[in-house]
């Protein structure tokens, strides 16, 4: 993996593959490529690194021509190195790029070989190559070709193929990894994503699962389902600008994204309240019959996501009365879940298209919840299509890898739904808070402008941090798994190791890590846990730790010469989760601008994992 782009155009495709790997770039890279057809041969040129390098190349060395596909690569088979860039060829005489992982090549590699021929990659792409170039040895069209070999393949993949036998065509498939093709004027074209195409066109068709397509000139678009059966897929209107992929005048895209929370909570918010409870019409005209059933509800994702889950477990328990159990996707699929009756199955993904989040979808499809609900950002997104009920976040493309608005616009969707769920089954004594919080949900976005107008306190608090190499973080109830976010996001872009942590479990173990250079960071809103949650703090003070502490205006936690405090605006309990989670996004970025990383695509890391 990591992105596609492909064109069938009547211009030079150079430049639009080019400007489409760049906005493919924040996915993960460690090489990309690109080749083009021109006057009957395949050009191609990759390069090790970022995508500039590319462009360095193509400067020197230009790759003139109307037809093309290019790739930038996230290792999952051979490591980082232009042999193992993509595009791979089969004797100059096919091009191929792929997303996913080939579970089986090693089999068909070794067919392959003893049939004669050569690989000069470590990749499993390769072998898509080659059996390409066999098959349409024995005469068939490319078209055809691929037809017939995507059966054979294990695994997930999306795919961009092109021949010298068949000029003007570019065909691509889709089985686990997101495809999309962009609509043009006489033109068509291939992505992993559509915002690597809105330079060219704000139009697009979703592939789904299954699906082949065929690119031919003059825009022709010919798409065949798993069953070879020829379908039309509907053509959707991007809903973002192209302006959305620009970091303006920040420094970085995650900067950008930090400060459009306030904006985009508010947009997440917007046609979903009524004067004093939630819209439950939001997720659907189903939801209210469905949140009546639920007695259960079962919550999977990951990474960031995963953690956005767990707090919600603690919201729906408290405000909705009902049990539930968070899961990281990964582990949930290969499990054998007992289900109770009742159990609504809730997936969370930012891109739509996690691999393993889906997997766990399908698996859970064939057991006996009673409904399947998707928060997602991304609206054609395969978890939303074959999900029973969805509710879009509405964050907006996020560029950079550490996710931050999508965080938060998952957050409120899961309040939004424990507000439903409570609403749907009837609860009057619950009435009241729920018409408490969501006025506050009124008044959230405003309340996060004034944090992250704190940022420059938390700027140079982060000097701090910027010659260690450890740190704990620390919180109680629904605000243990905003310590979890906040480790991730130091670890992800700072590469500082970062560990969470239940305050009160510290005397189980942690202790023995602090001393007078750990920091420690926790977060202090005035709920019912703060007073356990000082105690503590005291055991880390007491034991010569370096605190820092982000604290609620009201709860009297000074600062002194071992502790330090950013003091936060008041905000209701439910809510204190999201507005704690900015500080620890802001402490975050500014650490890793510090120590020089790459803020936006840290090392070894993918925005959207699209395999297992």
């Amino acid at each position: 993996m990591c992105g596609i782009v492909a064109a069938v155009a009547q211009r030079n495709v150079q430049g639009i593959l080019l400007e489409g790997l760049k906005r493919l770039e924040y996915r993960g890279y460690d090489s990309s490529g690109m080749t083009v057809l021109h006057k009957g041969s395949l050009t191609r040129h990759r390069a090790l690194g970022k995508v500039a390098a590319l462009e360095e190349q193509l400067i020197s060395s230009a790759l003139p021509g109307f037809y093309g596909i290019a790739h930038t690569r996230w290792a999952t088979h051979g490591k980082p190195s232009e042999a193992n860039a993509h595009p791979h060829h089969s004797s100059d005489q096919v091009a191929v790029v792929h997303n996913g992982i080939i579970e089986n090549y090693e089999h068909i590699k070794d067919t392959l070989q003893a049939s004669g021929y050569v690989f000069t990659s470590e990749t499993d792409t390769e072998v898509i190559a080659h059996l390409l170039a066999d098959k349409l040895n024995s005469g068939l069209g490319l078209f055809e070709a691929t037809q017939q070999i995507v059966n054979g393949l294990g695994g997930a993949y999306a795919l961009g193929v092109m021949s010298v036998s068949e000029p003007g065509i570019v065909v691509g498939a889709r089985q686990g990894s997101p495809l999309v093709v962009g609509v043009g004027i006489d033109e068509a074209f291939l992505a992993s994503d559509p915002l690597a195409l809105l330079q060219v066109t704000d139009r697009f068709i979703y592939l789904e699962e299954g699906d082949l397509v065929e690119l031919g000139e003059q825009g022709a678009i010919r798409i065949v389902n798993r069953q070879g059966e020829a379908v039309e897929r509907p053509i959707h209107t991007f809903e973002h600008g192209d302006g959305i992929a620009s970091k303006g005048e920040y420094r970085h895209y995650m900067l950008k994204e930090i400060f459009e929370q306030p904006e985009v909570i508010n947009a997440a918010l917007e046609g979903r309240l009524s004067n004093n409870s939630v819209l439950v019409e939001s997720f659907g005209p189903e939801a209210q019959a469905l949140f009546e059933s639920t007695r259960n509800v079962h919550i999977i994702a990951c990474g960031t996501s995963y953690h956005a889950g767990l707090v919600a477990r603690y919201w729906l328990e408290r405000y909705a009365g009902v049990p539930v159990q968070v899961e990281v996707a990964s582990e949930f699929r290969y499990r054998h879940p007992v289900v109770p009756e009742g159990t609504l199955f809730v997936t969370l993904s930012q891109s739509g298209e996690t691999a393993d989040t889906l997997a766990a979808l399908r698996f859970a499809q064939t057991l006996s919840y009673i409904g399947t609900l998707a928060i997602c950002n991304v609206p054609g997104s395969s978890l939303v299509r074959e999900s029973d009920m969805s509710l879009m976040t509405r964050a907006g493309p996020e560029i950079g890898v550490a996710s931050t608005k999508a965080f938060t616009t998952q957050l409120v969707a899961l309040m939004l739904l424990t507000l439903s769920v409570s609403k749907s089954k009837g609860q009057p004594e619950r009435a009241d808070t729920a018409a408490e919080i969501v006025k506050a949900l009124r008044q959230l976005p405003g309340l996060c402008q004034q944090v992250l107008a704190l940022d420059s306190q938390i700027e140079t608090l982060s000097q701090a941090f910027a010659e260690k190499h450890h740190a704990l973080f620390l919180g109680r109830g629904a605000h243990y798994p905003i310590a979890l976010e906040g480790a991730l996001k130091l670890k992800e872009i700072s590469y500082i190791h970062a560990e969470a942590y239940p305050a009160g479990e510290l005397k189980h173990g942690p202790l023995a890590l602090v001393d007078s250079e750990m920091p420690v960071i926790s977060v202090a809103p005035n709920d019912d846990l703060l007073e356990k949650l000082k105690s503590n703090l005291q055991e880390v003070r007491a034991r010569g730790g370096q605190l820092f502490v982000f604290a609620d205006e009201s709860v009297g936690i000074e600062a002194q010469e071992e502790i330090r405090v950013i003091t936060l605006p008041h905000v209701h309990e439910a809510l204190a989760p999201l507005l704690y989670t900015l500080p620890l996004q802001q402490l975050s970025y500014h650490v890793a601008v510090l120590k020089g990383t790459d803020v936006d695509q840290p090392r070894n890391l993918a925005k959207s994992v699209t395999v297992e």
